[in-house]
């Protein structure tokens, strides 16, 4: 099982200590395409040697293919189908092209003239050509749907290509260009559009072109092409048979080719990770929020030492700012975004744009997050397009929305007329239920629906929410927590025509659009229990001494067994900096340097040394620890 960094939060800046694993999910929606050592064939086959060390996905209907977005939906006939969905997925990269190699079982394959009644990929890939962020999808439906031919379709009919790279009307010779940007055969085993004989399934060999939708896997640091994919089924259809018909589709995050819902799968590939460089890195989380042994009082202020912690995590959202959103975790750079509705009838000039800082932490169950808004001018207006205030959107870990996916949270709230914070939307419900609380403070100066004749500051919100009101268990069950906030900034003026409302996203714009961050709940000493916590001297490896403030320091162990070890290193905020693989040690003690030779600035970092089994792969232990750097 791939897993998340676990780090020491308790004790001094000196501290290092062996934690033991916890039961942490791998990534669901992340995968390498390795780097292929020869060319690939387009035939349909499969059979070069790259593919069978490629990483792969199983999708199958009536399962989850992964939180939080993945899911699945019957359009016609019987729900549950005869004959489910049996999907496996594969991925490598050669030069700047993205391959895909598909296996599907399917004991009747073909198509139609109608929407939904084919089989096939309906496919979504970001266009990171496209200016500006959130960057806009680009539909590639490989399919036997045939529009442009009457029903029944001709037996043995092979799939077309429609979307991003095809032309209009469906069925159109496609241009060399087009060809050249996106292309794929298949082999069909058996016959298609026809029921006569039972088939077995279809393999599928895709490739996509990634210069011309702004993606570079070639470069060094390699890339992170935005994805995801539905597969279509149809059964019992050639001729239709009123006992095996069904039409449904499954997907992997998200469902559309044209839409952003739910989430996506990051393609991760970089030059280094090739077929034969051994065991794929790691995909943990974007982002860490840490345990503080610090409740607030809800009053809105952000005064309490906690909220100056170096172990919160923070970041700014701040209106036409696109260096900032550059430096968002994961791919929120890419999905980060902002949004100007029409306001009595057009979109004004913004004269105070939005501007706010937020920052997390959790303890036990609760998160707490601080909002501290700049803001010239605060007001209430019932029109959410209007509003001041902000909205934090989490899925839930239990509740299943329509699709099966995880159901996404809408936890809002406005300012309110008196100054106060009014919840609105699923953390009214929270507030309601004693899951959650909330409070807003005023800053000096600052006054409601003064229509900017006086100046104001802005205000601040402290806002807790018990995890367990979101289907999180006591303990935190795998700490993944698939987040996104909005910042809404409203300034009305008394110039109606000057009013005009924003809207400012970090990583995802509402509770089931595209892409919540994936972050990891540090766990922390649980107080009073067990004589204050973890004991540090237990676990699979056994630290030696302790690090000092060092211009190079270095972390000392002692293990049992031969082993392959890794090393990441990470800033206080959750960044990671460094990850290097050390190769297979053998038993007894070592030291390593925690930096290589390009080191970071002078600070605090914390690391995290993994061992594993070289001859399973299986994670005997993890030593963590926190280490001063000093120039």
């Amino acid at each position: 099982m791939k897993r998340w960094i676990t780090t020491l939060l308790a004790g001094g800046v000196l501290a290092a200590a062996v934690l033991p694993a916890f039961a942490q999910a791998p990534r669901l929606d992340a995968i390498w395409a390795r780097t292929a050592q020869a060319d690939i064939t387009l035939d349909g086959v499969l059979n070069e040697a790259d593919w069978a060390q490629a990483e792969s996905w199983t999708i199958e209907y009536g399962q989850d293919a992964g939180v939080p977005g993945s899911g699945y939906k019957t359009e016609a006939g019987w729900n549950p189908p005869a004959n489910p969905t049996q999907a496996t997925l594969k991925f490598l990269v050669r030069g700047n092209q993205l391959y895909m190699g598909a296996v599907v079982l399917d004991n009747s394959i073909g198509g139609s003239a109608s929407f939904n009644r084919f089989d096939g990929f309906l496919m979504g890939l970001k266009n990171h050509a496209a200016p500006g962020s959130p960057k806009g999808v680009l539909e590639y439906l490989y399919s036997w749907w045939h529009s442009e031919n009457l029903d029944p379709q001709p037996v043995g009919q092979m799939p077309s290509f429609i979307g991003a790279w095809a032309e209009l009307p469906h069925g159109s010779p496609r241009t060399p260009a087009q060809i050249a940007a996106w292309d794929a055969v298949t082999t069909v085993q058996g016959v298609t559009n026809s029921d006569t004989v039972a088939d077995t399934g279809y393999t599928v060999e895709m490739r996509f072109s990634l210069a011309e939708i702004g993606y570079d896997v070639t470069q060094p640091e390699g890339d992170t092409v935005e994805f995801n994919l539905s597969v279509y089924d149809c059964d019992g259809f050639w001729p239709i048979s009123p006992v095996t018909f069904s039409a449904n589709r499954v997907w992997w995050q998200g469902p559309w080719g044209n839409d952003v819902w739910y989430n996506e799968v990051r393609i991760h590939a970089r030059p280094d990770v090739t077929t034969s460089s051994g065991p794929a890195p790691d995909l943990g989380p974007d982002l860490l929020i840490k345990h503080i042994d610090a409740t607030p009082t809800l009053d809105g202020a952000l005064t309490e030492p906690v909220w100056s912690s170096a172990d919160l995590y923070e970041f700014d959202i701040r209106w036409d700012d696109a260096a900032l959103r550059d430096t968002y975790p994961g791919v929120g750079p890419a999905r980060a975004g902002q949004y100007q509705p029409n306001v009595n009838g057009g979109a004004a000039f913004i004269i105070d744009p939005a501007d706010a800082n937020v920052k997390m932490y959790h303890r036990g169950t609760k998160l707490y997050v601080g909002f501290d808004v700049n803001d010239a001018v605060v007001q209430y207006h019932a029109d959410l397009n209007r509003w001041d205030g902000a909205l934090v959107t989490i899925n839930d870990r239990v509740e299943r929305g329509p699709d099966q996916q995880l159901f996404g949270k809408r936890l809002a709230f406005q300012i309110a007329q008196d100054g106060t914070a009014s919840p609105q939307d699923d953390l009214l419900s929270l507030v309601g239920a004693g899951r959650a609380a909330i409070a807003a403070y005023m800053k000096p100066g600052t006054t409601i629906d003064t229509l900017g004749v006086q100046m104001d500051s802005g205000y601040s919100v402290e806002l807790e929410i018990d995890l367990e009101g979101l289907g999180y268990p006591a303990d935190l069950g795998d700490g993944a927590l698939f987040i996104g906030v909005t910042l809404f900034d409203g300034d009305s003026f008394q110039v109606a025509t000057d009013s005009y409302g924003t809207r400012t996203w970090w990583q995802r714009e509402w509770q089931g659009t595209c892409c919540p961050a994936t972050a990891y709940l540090v766990p922390g000493y649980a107080s009073g229990v067990g004589g204050g916590g973890w004991n540090p001297g237990a676990g699979y490896a056994q630290a030696l001494g302790s690090l000092n403030p060092s211009t190079r320091p270095r972390v000392a162990f002692a293990i049992p067994d031969r082993n392959r070890v890794s090393l990441e290193v990470y800033d206080v905020r959750g960044r990671l900096v460094e990850r290097r693989e050390l190769g297979e040690l053998d038993a007894g003690d070592a030291s390593i340097p925690l930096f290589g030779s390009d080191e970071p600035a002078a600070g605090v970092y914390l690391y995290r040394v993994q061992f594993v089994d070289p001859a399973s792969g299986r994670e005997r232990g993890v030593l963590t620890g926190k280490t001063m750097l000093m120039k």
